[in-house]
């Protein structure tokens, strides 16, 4: 749908139900069921109140499917219960199969890389220990991330020092807190956005 902004006269193509302008306008087009009968001739779509008016070229069209690149809507995670250091590996790789990572796998030798799990695009590590995870140890995921062209995603059970979490902030890698039924949780922002994104 083509629309013009008559508070800029900005020009453009507009296909998503609501989308705001460059100046601050935000057009919303009504979107009505398949059954529903179309809308009448000249019908504009609404205006944000309070926002410049924008006004159409052409008529809302009667449904707006989802574009063919959409998500599919992520079922329910299911967690594992830890009880062992190979079960919190166990369940941050059931967690990242989740978010859309595939192949994962887990290292022979760990004891050199310090990596408790990888997938195309990805290195993983789990701190499965009481203590706080350290900056130390965000730090070096980070470096093996890099050194392999890969995103960075740490897991712990007791948590991060102050110190780690802001170098992950800083470094924008997604830190999750474990409980002992496997379910990870988010504890900072580039992990919230993962959860939302996906792989």
């Amino acid at each position: 749908m083509t629309v013009r902004c008559e508070a800029c006269g900005r020009l453009d193509q507009w296909p998503q139900p609501e989308l705001g302008c460059a100046c601050g306008a935000v057009l919303r087009i009504p979107v009505r069921p398949v059954s529903a009968t179309a809308p009448p001739a000249g019908h504009s779509p609404d205006v944000h109140p309070g926002s410049p008016r924008a006004t159409t070229s052409l008529r809302a069209p009667a449904h707006i499917p989802l574009p063919p690149t959409a998500a599919p809507a992520r079922p329910s995670f299911h967690p594992v219960t830890i009880r062992t250091a190979r079960d919190a590996v166990t369940a941050a790789a059931l967690y990242l199969r989740w978010l859309g990572y595939r192949d994962i796998v887990q290292p022979e030798d760990r004891s050199t890389s310090g990596i408790d799990l990888r997938a195309p695009g990805l290195v993983a590590q789990v701190d499965p220990t009481t203590r706080h995870t350290s900056l130390r140890a965000v730090e070096c995921l980070w470096l093996n991330g890099l050194s392999a062209s890969s995103a960075s995603v740490f897991f712990s059970l007791a948590g991060y020092t102050p110190d780690a979490r802001c170098r992950a902030d800083d470094l924008g890698i997604p830190l999750f807190v474990m409980d002992l039924t496997g379910t990870p949780q988010p504890v900072n922002g580039p992990a919230d956005e993962l959860v939302v994104r996906g792989a």
